[in-house]
């Protein structure tokens, strides 16, 4: 009896539900380009380049940095025990190629009359000064026009990694699209087989019974082998499609991640990019626009060496304290004020640079001319190619559509005895054909689309107007 209790307790108590294994989601596109984009190995190539302009460019202001000196000398033998220091500061203009400078100096002791103006006061003396270029480094000078130089490589840079990952990205695109593509094109010949499968055994029944001849049978299993070899080749096809894209599907670390086949979306996701309107403006045009500017740094600078130098001077000193062992005449201020004159009568290698450098610059924007040129036929190129991709897809998908019709007409007419198995098979595997085609149609329509993305440097298609730096 208490058996019994307990086998009707256990059959009401309800069991624990098996725990289902979760499914993978779907490989979405959006998830490759974001991670080729953070992580593809040619992107953090071209970032490593960026770093470095960035650093010769911090090199380069590094002329412009506060320079503090100091310089003490005593006699320590001799007949004058003179001993004299200086601190000074010395601040180079960022506006002018010129400078200012501060300083102190105080000496003790006996000087020669050649080293007279070594005295000060017992306090010592102040100084503050400044140099001023009015001629030949006045608007452009080496060390500005290196900065501007160096600031024109950090954009160069930038523009080249940025170049680099639109082409990175086409290229996502491209084994994304052929990974699924090879996925479903397995899907399509995997249901072919099936169907021979399973009728395998409606034949094998109707031959037992005498209503189809014994080599229908082996005609069926002939058709089982040859649809049985389509599924193995594309099965190799799909996994040589998840290799290549593992390229690009990155994992947070970095490493290259093989998308399984439990991912593979369900149909083939279209990529539609839109026709672009006026002049295309890409990472490289605006390299060489780039380089256009860099050169007429250059070329200032080579102008600048033409001018004469013409510096205007200022000082003004202050001795403080008791008066020192060189006499009154160092108390209180002083102002001095001075230029300076020079110039290079044939001026030679200011004439051969600035020649050199308009020649540079003529042939820059030649290049300049013949990548806008380039870009415009290129960007016309592939829209015409989008739109005869796109119209063959609309056609292949219609032709699919209708072969399917055809092989379902055709399967009902063979199940009432009224068609042939050999029409059957044409039919089932034109079908086939007819959805492997529009597969692949659709296919190089999404990836003329992709083409024309990169082309145009459409950022948001690419998924890299939100890019995260490594």
């Amino acid at each position: 009896m208490i058996a019994r209790i307990l086998m009707v307790l256990a059959l009401l108590i309800p069991l624990p539900a098996p725990v289902m294994a979760q499914e993978a989601p779907p490989l979405l596109l959006d998830e490759v380009l974001r991670s080729s984009a953070a992580h593809a190995p040619q992107v953090v190539e071209a970032l490593t380049r960026v770093r470095q302009a960035e650093g010769r460019a911090l090199s380069a202001e590094g002329a412009f940095d506060t320079v503090f000196d100091v310089d003490a000398r005593s006699r320590v033998a001799g007949f004058y025990d003179g001993t004299d220091a200086e601190g000074r500061a010395t601040r180079p203009l960022t506006g002018n190629g010129g400078q200012l400078y501060g300083g102190y100096r105080v000496s003790r002791g006996a000087f020669p009359i050649y080293e007279d103006r070594a005295y000060t006061d017992r306090l010592g003396e102040l100084k503050i000064g400044g140099l001023f270029s009015l001629l030949r480094d006045r608007a452009i000078d080496e060390r500005r026009g290196r900065t501007a130089i160096a600031a024109g490589d950090i954009d160069v840079a930038r523009l080249e990694r940025e170049m680099v990952a639109i082409g990175v990205q086409g290229r996502a695109i491209t084994a994304y699209q052929n990974w699924v593509a090879a996925g479903l094109r397995l899907r399509v010949y995997g249901s072919l087989l099936t169907l021979a499968e399973t009728r395998r055994g409606g034949i094998a029944r109707q031959v037992e019974l005498g209503a189809r001849p014994q080599i229908l049978l082996t005609e069926n299993e002939q058709n089982i082998v040859r649809r049985r070899t389509l599924v193995v080749r594309t099965e190799q096809e799909f996994e040589a499609a998840a290799n290549a894209l593992s390229f690009f599907l990155r994992d947070d670390e970095g490493g290259r991640a093989t998308p399984t086949p439990d991912r593979l979306p369900a149909s083939l996701p279209e990529f539609r990019a839109s026709r672009p309107v006026g002049p295309v403006d890409r990472p490289d045009l605006r390299t060489a626009g780039a380089r256009v500017d860099q050169s007429l740094v250059r070329l200032a600078l080579a102008e600048n060496e033409l001018k004469p130098r013409l510096d205007l001077r200022g000082e003004l000193a202050y001795d403080i304290g008791g008066t020192g062992l060189g006499g009154r005449s160092r108390n209180g201020e002083e102002a001095i004020a001075g230029v300076r004159f020079s110039v290079p009568l044939q001026r030679r290698q200011a004439k051969g640079r600035i020649a050199e450098v308009r020649a540079e610059i003529e042939g820059l924007r030649m290049r300049e001319r013949l990548i806008t040129d380039q870009i415009a036929v290129e960007v016309r190129g592939i829209v015409i190619a989008v739109d005869g991709a796109e119209r063959t897809a609309t056609l292949a998908a219609q032709e699919a559509e209708l072969a399917d019709r055809m092989a379902a007409a055709e399967r009902r007419r063979f199940q009432l005895g009224a068609s042939d198995f050999f029409v059957l098979n044409l039919r089932e595997e034109a079908a086939t054909d007819a959805r492997v085609r529009a597969l692949d149609a659709q296919a190089r329509a999404a990836l003329a689309a992709a083409d024309l993305a990169s082309a145009t440097a459409n950022r948001a298609l690419l998924r890299l107007d939100g890019e995260a730096s490594p």
